[in-house]
């Protein structure tokens, strides 16, 4: 689980499923910061068809 006090610097990270690129915690993920797979909405929109049929609704 995560910290109770997170500083810059030693904030998790995470790997894209897109792009391949980290990308680091954000204030807005701290409520599912387990579900986050993506670092935007830009590789979101752009994911891999093979993950699409799992996140449909």
């Amino acid at each position: 689980m995560l910290p109770s006090k997170l500083r810059k610097g030693q904030l998790p990270t995470k790997i894209c499923v897109t792009c391949g690129r980290p990308f680091e915690y954000r204030k807005k993920w701290r409520a599912n910061w387990e579900e986050v797979k993506y670092c935007g909405e830009k590789c979101q929109r752009n994911r891999p068809p093979s993950t699409a049929g799992s996140a449909a609704s």
